[in-house]
């Protein structure tokens, strides 16, 4: 069960402001931090850029650095603008999530000593060591590279988990990793992504099932895909896996150096039915009222944040305060407006405060987060479009 952020706190704090606004209680955040910490215990937290998107978060939750008892160290990137963009403001060990395909960012890359000594690209395929030879313009740099393992769970004819990678095996991670160095690449990692366990709530005995299949799975076919890889490469410096849902079975690996999470900061509504970890909302959207169609319904500003993923109740925004409010079945939530039921209560120009389903994507709504500390201060930062960039 999810805790209950107290959203009178950053309704109050941010009284004076017009709506539509964001808003992030500091000390929800910080305790969401923590708790990815003491879950990972020990073992280094990446912090996934793409669920977080706003310089000044990223900033703090890295800012308490990496001690003996664990910690936030490093970023996961998603695009690898953004990973030249973070460096150049000061960020160091990026590791890209995705693999690349932008021609002029890699020439970039190329061309800068810093960029090429901060950031590592993910590579699944022969195809995309080519492309990145050729964009890069030289053979006389080696970039750094993390082999992206399918980590999904199959049955049968079953798949279970996410499309990414073509690479399972460890034969096929091994033929990846000397074709990467055989073409001037540094291999210095490998990542599993069981996103069927890190991004699948607990939500019926079924779905525990195949999480516990897929972390027996997953953990006894890593360790033979890293034995394969290290007769190539000799040491990595990455073993990369997990997600803010998974970190307690990734860290049950002794070869796994870090799990990456970043929802569990912000903490979305698809991540309120996990049994493994109590976490407690931080990031929320306010919206006025703008009219009254009838005595018992309250028709909002904008409000049809929709997040990725399979289109369903899932994945539309989540209306909290003040509590008893609901969309309506016959229309959502809108792209200029969206009404609610039960908002018998409100008045033209009250406020309706939502939590959006997935983390990070609420920031490409907004210019800005106003952050709310424990007194009540609030202080305002830009989020990655406020600061004008947007990478897709």
């Amino acid at each position: 069960m999810t805790q209950t952020t107290p959203l009178p706190g950053l309704h109050a704090a941010t009284a004076e402001l017009d709506p539509p606004l964001a808003a992030l209680d500091l000390t929800a955040l910080d305790a969401n931090a923590a708790d990815l910490v003491r879950r990972a215990n020990g073992v280094a937290v990446r912090v996934a850029s793409k669920s977080v998107r706003c310089r000044a978060v990223l900033e703090r939750v890295l800012g308490a650095g990496l001690t003996a008892q664990g910690g936030f160290a490093g970023i996961m990137a998603y695009s690898l603008r953004e990973a030249i963009w973070l460096t150049r403001l000061g960020a160091r060990d990026i590791l890209l999530g995705y693999p690349v395909t932008d021609r002029a960012a890699l020439a970039e890359l190329a061309a800068d000593p810093l960029l090429l000594g901060s950031i590592t690209l993910m590579i699944d395929d022969v195809a995309q060591l080519e492309l990145t030879r050729a964009a890069l313009g030289t053979d006389l740099v080696r970039p750094r590279v993390c082999l992206d393992v399918d980590a999904a769970l199959r049955i049968g004819p079953l798949h279970l988990g996410t499309r990414r990678s073509p690479v399972r095996t460890p034969d096929q991670a091994a033929v990846l990793a000397t074709e990467a160095r055989r073409r001037g690449f540094d291999v210095v990692g490998v990542m599993t992504y069981e996103a069927q366990i890190a991004g699948l709530p607990d939500s019926n005995p079924a779905v525990r099932v195949v999480k516990r299949l897929s972390a027996v799975e997953i953990g006894r076919r890593r360790g033979q895909v890293l034995d394969a890889v290290r007769m190539v490469t000799g040491p990595l410096e990455i073993v990369n896996s997990g997600g803010t849902g998974s970190i307690e079975v990734s860290i049950t690996d002794p070869d796994v150096t870090e799990v990456t999470a970043g929802s569990g900061l912000y903490v979305p509504t698809l991540f309120d039915h996990y049994r493994s970890f109590t976490p407690r909302p931080a990031l929320f959207f306010a919206t006025p009222v703008l009219r009254k169609p009838t005595p018992t319904i309250a028709t909002v500003f904008a409000g049809g944040y929709i997040a990725s993923g399979p289109a369903g109740p899932s994945r539309v925004p989540l209306p909290v305060w003040p509590a008893g409010l609901k969309l309506l079945g016959s229309e959502g939530a809108g792209e200029v407006q969206t009404p609610l039921a039960g908002g018998a209560e409100l008045e033209i120009g009250d406020r309706v405060w939502f939590r959006h389903a997935k983390a990070g994507e609420l920031c490409e709504r907004f210019d800005q987060i106003h952050l709310v500390d424990e007194s009540g201060s609030r202080t305002t930062v830009p989020t990655y479009r406020g600061e004008g960039r947007c990478f897709g």
